[in-house]
């Protein structure tokens, strides 16, 4: 059995309250003050003209026009409108945008969106539904952050509003206009995944987002992408001259409104995810997101890839899924999406079919006149069959109006008869009633007949009133004179005249405001000629500077291969000095080891530098200085030995030359103790000879009575005897005067 599409049966009067009109004004969403309008009386959208149907809780989450390229791209690439999108659905863009441009530092990206998300139907076997008749669903197959939707968001289809559409002048970033009778048809791009060549190049996206998901102590969630966009007060859906990456905190361009309190934030980020008072609200993102502050890093590659947009054409993926080769339907049951407010609807439509040909039809009124019989297919309404009206009905302005808005709405339909058949005017088509389905005569209609445009206006619900008593009468079989077929010509004639009057007034009115909008389109006409010659102007001079450009295009590309050169050049002279570097230090290190080898004594650095090469420099400087004043007192030592050692020669001035002498091949330590024994060889003869008897040696010894004159005699005289005893014993005493007196 078929899914029933409720179709415009599910609009109903809007129920924005004051706390969604404060909470708006606190977000900035309503900064201008003609950013948003709340609905009258209406129970089905009429949109005022540059205006949009949208809902507070899609607001809310991040949704503001002018909306973003990407998801203008994604409404015409699956083939939906904004309203039938879940508010759900929409945070899902929100978080995916804000990721990529936070935390990817890429530009949202069409082949990553693909890998990750799929649409499905909104609803059940037995009913399917048009507001937010669609969801955005994570593949099962991939691994995404758990963003904690809400159970259910309560009521969210009776919170609509309009909102204004910043650039209704031109293409770009516009929301398609609305349409309540637009069915959803699931098409080929629902369930469109990347090609093999795509995966490849978004793998290392992937990768990045498992890694922010897991990496230990620097988990990033989706509360935490969910409360920083909320907390930067910068709407990620909305169209934007800089990119996250750039935020610049307070003075940002693209803020709407300064900081939230801490307690308003956490109470926002409450109410659209699923978290309780209980639980905590981050205060920032364990990763820290890419900013002014903390900008892309050099070379970070860019990965520009769109949704394909409305002004590039249709595309193949947007085919519908036909009956023939499409299997069973697969619906998904949002669990964030209140079913309350379309139960209701198809409820009552139900109800009201049943009881309709038994009970005269009530006076219209705002909260029951837009409910719609099951079998209306999506907001189109299809004339019931009876026995007695064959004929297809003409348009009947009075008629309209008992299906109209309360604020000049009409419903969207493509067929003109069809709009006379409702649940709320199936009564005037009963067996009972004959000629009601009739045409009204044609020199009152003529040339009036409207267009079938949704955009057309209707009679205001202060017409509704005039025939609702009437219309009691006509079901009455109480008094006979309502049962007269004439009487009930001439007031169904009344009845269309004051239709058609209303009606005529009302398309004066719309004449003079087209008149007003063919002068402004004038004026802009001009404007655009005078646009135009400019730009062709501009374009002259543009295809100059490209000429010059191509020019220049040689040398450039000469530029660059001389700075490739370059560099490669610079890159062969840093490993050359790297390792030059490495021997000096190599040298340094070992001059240290033999010098504490010699010295055996290590050093310590007061204040090293913490680099290799200047901390080998600085041990050798402390070498060298300890060398150098070791060489100063050697030499200093030196220097008062020589005329002991060298008394005929001059002291040599280098200190080289100083050592050399100390070190000659004969031993110096010994031939100062043959001079010593010498000395004493000619002392001790020179005593023996001077006693000339036997040897007293205490008179030898007490050589302080030996007269100077006399003892120099004596060792003169003793010299021959001396030498002797020298050679005797092995001595070959030198040619130096003798200087034992000193000595002695």
């Amino acid at each position: 059995m078929a899914a029933a599409d409720l179709g415009t049966a599910e609009w109903e009067r809007s129920k924005v309250t004051n706390q969604d009109v404060n909470l708006l004004k606190r977000l900035g969403l309503m900064k201008k003050e003609d950013a948003i309008r709340f609905p009258s009386e209406e129970s089905y959208p009429n949109p005022p003209m540059e205006y949009r149907v949208s809902f507070v809780d899609h607001l809310i989450r991040g949704l503001s026009t002018p909306i973003h390229d990407f998801l203008r791209g994604l409404l015409f690439v699956y083939g939906i409108q904004l309203h039938q999108l879940t508010p759900n659905s929409i945070l899902h863009i929100s978080i995916f945008i804000t990721l990529c441009e936070c935390f990817l530092g890429i530009t949202p990206n069409w082949v990553l969106w693909k890998r990750i998300f799929c649409l499905r139907r909104n609803g059940s076997h037995s009913t399917t539904y048009n507001i937010g008749g669609v969801v955005i669903c994570v593949r099962t197959d991939v691994d995404y952050f758990d963003v904690k939707f809400p159970d259910s968001v309560q009521g969210w289809r009776r919170r609509w509003l309009y909102i204004h559409e910043e650039d209704a002048n031109s293409v770009e970033h516009n929301i398609v206009p609305f349409d309540g009778s637009a069915k959803i048809q699931r098409r080929h791009s629902w369930d469109a995944e990347a090609s093999e060549e795509e995966r490849k190049a978004t793998e290392a996206l992937m990768t990045r987002i498992h890694e922010l998901q897991n990496t230990r102590g620097k988990e990033l969630s989706g509360v935490q992408i969910i409360a920083y966009f909320l907390r930067i007060r910068v709407q990620p859906l909305q169209a934007r001259k800089n990119p996250l990456w750039t935020y610049a905190g307070e003075n940002d361009a693209n803020r709407l409104s300064k900081d939230l309190a801490v307690k308003d934030l956490e109470k926002l980020v409450r109410k659209i995810t699923s978290l309780n008072k209980k639980d905590p609200i981050p205060s920032s993102c364990r990763v820290k997101p890419y900013s002014s502050t903390n900008p892309l890093p050099k070379n970070h590659p860019s990965m520009d890839s769109l949704p394909p947009l409305p002004e590039g054409g249709d595309v193949e993926e947007r085919a519908i899924v036909t009956d023939d080769n499409q299997e069973a339907p697969s619906f998904v049951n949002e669990p964030a999406d209140s079913r309350k407010s379309a139960g209701s609807v198809e409820k009552d439509a139900a109800s009201e079919d049943t009881t309709s040909a038994q009970t005269p039809p009530p006076a219209v009124s705002p909260k029951n006149k837009r409910k719609r019989n099951d079998v209306e297919d999506s907001g189109t309404s299809q004339p019931k069959e009876t026995a007695l009206s064959p004929q297809k009905a003409a348009y009947d302005p009075y008629l309209a109006s008992l299906i109209s808005s309360d604020d000049d709405e009409e419903t969207p339909t493509l067929d003109v008869a069809a709009r006379t058949s409702t649940s709320r005017t199936l009564v005037i088509s009963e067996p009972r009633v004959e000629g009601e389905e009739s045409s009204p005569p044609q020199q009152n209609i003529g040339a009036s007949t409207p267009p079938p445009s949704p955009r057309a206006s209707s009679p205001k619900r202060a017409r509704t009133e005039i025939i609702a008593e009437p219309t009691l009468q006509l079901s009455s079989s109480s008094n006979p004179l309502m049962e007269d077929p004439m009487i009930k010509d001439l007031l169904r004639i009344g009845a269309q005249f004051v239709g058609y009057r209303e009606y005529a007034n009302k398309t004066e009115e719309k004449l003079a405001e087209a008149n007003e909008r063919a002068n402004t389109l004038s004026q802009q006409l001009e404007h655009s000629e005078k646009a135009r010659k400019k730009a062709e102007l501009d374009a002259t001079e543009a295809r100059a500077e490209a000429d010059k450009a191509k020019a220049d295009a040689a040398g450039v590309e000469d530029l660059r291969k001389r700075l490739h050169t370059a560099e490669t050049s610079l890159s062969d002279h840093i490993a050359a000095q790297s390792a030059r570097e490495e021997a000096i230090l190599k040298r340094l290190r070992t001059q240290s080891r033999r010098f504490v080898a010699r010295t055996a004594q290590e050093f310590q650095l007061e204040e090293p530098a913490n680099d290799p090469l200047l901390d080998a420099l600085s041990f050798l400087e402390v070498h060298g200085s300890e060398a150098r004043e070791g060489i100063d007192q050697a030499k200093a030592g030196l220097s008062r030995l020589f005329p002991y050692f060298f008394p005929k020669k001059e002291e040599p001035a280098t200190f080289l030359n100083l050592a050399k002498c100390f070190n000659p091949s004969e031993d110096l330590g010994l031939r100062v103790r043959h001079e010593n024994m010498k000395v004493a060889v000619e002392n001790t003869v020179a005593l023996v000879a001077d006693s000339q008897q036997s040897i007293d040696w205490a008179k030898v010894g007490d050589t302080d009575q030996i007269e100077q004159s006399r003892w120099k005699s004596l060792i003169k005289a003793a010299k021959p005897n001396t030498k002797k005893i020298l050679a005797y014993i092995g001595i070959k005493p030198s040619s130096t005067p003798s200087s034992s007196k000193p000595e002695v």
